[in-house]
């Protein structure tokens, strides 16, 4: 589950990490109130206006920009308030932006110029454990640092059985360069990331910028946090961190009827049960000419108003020319999953507009394959992965 940047800095602040302190706001007038407070608390007198969403390169999109005083902030924070946000991580139509974070401006003049670096929590799947990477190369793309300079990218893998222990976090310190205080502050800060990490059950941490102040204060700019679903039942306020608004619509659907299905850009639905037979049937669709517009497994039930629910959530895309229906009857039997599929096709009535290809393969693929055939609906039968192919390409040309 992805958090918004204030959420994100909200839990590593509970866990003793230095952060660039903020307040939400939703609309001008809050983002005014807002940077008064601030400037109570700070004694800043700029502030960064940081459109909220769940997409990162938001600063190349105009989502983050520097106000001088009180009307920079009210016009600023009223002109990303509501605007698509465009970005390198969003579609074409960018991202509605419903609330801004009003910070403090950290990069203020001192005895030593600020710098930036790049630090990330996350599992090394290579070798099971999780690790830290860093770079000194902080507030670039590390998909850019790890292609054009990739010595400047330093990992830390951490053992499970003894945890991060304390000479890494110096190890890291002394890779970024640092002495003195700052050296003892970045310790600090990465003993505390990762505590956070760990104890949060995330899946990511991100922080770029990690910021090096002018007095040598560590502190994290910006935070790209990802929690695993699978834990949220261990963290109920966190499970309220939720956004909808960020999240695909038609997912957000399928999750509240318990279908398994992830939105993808191609021209041809798939409905297959299991994840891996849903993996080879995207590649299916592929060597047939045409493009998966989705990931759907709707697991070991398929009974005719799973089918019906999995069919109309396909169906919302307008991209989608064919539907690639691919069950293996194992213990599900394939000629009730054929009735399914007539029966649902029947309620839908008129709202199937797109060629349907359905293999069935299994128990009862044969009594199946009958009740396909005399439906009476223009169904595409199949049996064997190959014929499923061709007439894949079939009703595409």
């Amino acid at each position: 589950m992805n958090i918004h940047e204030y959420q994100g800095k909200e839990i590593l602040s509970s866990f003793g990490v230095r952060i660039q302190r903020g307040i939400v706001a939703h609309n001008a007038k809050e983002a005014v109130d807002a940077a008064k407070e601030l400037t109570e608390q700070t004694g800043t007198g700029w502030h960064v206006i940081k459109a909220q969403v769940h997409a990162g390169g938001r600063g190349k999109g105009g989502g983050v920009k520097l106000a001088k005083n009180l009307k920079e902030v009210e016009e600023i924070a009223g002109n990303i308030i509501g605007m698509n946000l465009v970005t390198p991580q969003t579609s074409a139509e960018g991202k509605k932006v419903h609330q801004v974070l009003v910070a403090e401006d950290v990069y203020y003049p001192g005895d030593n110029e600020p710098e930036e670096y790049y630090m990330s929590v996350l599992l090394n799947r290579a070798t099971g454990r999780n690790m830290i990477m860093y770079s000194t190369e902080g507030g670039m793309d590390i998909e850019t640092v790890a292609e054009e300079t990739p010595h400047l990218i330093y990992t830390e893998e951490i053992d499970p059985s003894v945890g991060l222990m304390g000479f890494q976090a110096r190890r890291v310190a002394f890779n970024l360069g640092l002495s003195g205080t700052a050296f003892k502050e970045m310790t600090k800060f990465v003993m505390a990331l990762y505590k956070a990490f760990e104890n949060s059950d995330s899946s990511l941490f991100e922080i770029n910028p990690v910021l090096k102040t002018s007095d040598d204060k560590i502190m994290a700019v910006d935070a790209k946090v990802t929690l695993d679903d699978n834990a949220l039942y261990r963290h109920k306020d966190y499970a309220e961190m939720r956004d909808i608004r960020e999240e695909n619509p038609v997912e957000v659907e399928a999750k509240k009827v318990g279908l398994n299905y992830v939105d993808l850009d191609g021209n041809v639905g798939c409905m297959v049960n299991g994840a891996g037979l849903a993996m080879a049937t995207m590649d299916l669709i592929k060597q047939a000419g045409g493009e998966p517009a989705n990931f759907l497994d709707v697991g070991g039930t398929a009974d005719a108003k799973r089918v019906e629910e999995a069919l109309r959530l396909i169906l919302k895309d307008d991209k989608v020319k064919a539907i690639l229906i691919n069950i293996f009857g194992g213990i599900v039997r394939c000629d009730r999953v054929a009735q399914g599929i007539v029966d649902a096709c029947k309620n839908m009535g008129d709202a199937v507009q797109v060629p349907i290809i359905v293999r069935l393969q299994g128990t009862n693929a044969d009594i199946a394959k009958e009740i396909i055939d005399n439906s009476g609906f223009d169904f595409y039968s199949a049996t064997e992965f190959q014929e499923a192919a061709d007439k894949v390409q079939e009703v595409l040309k």
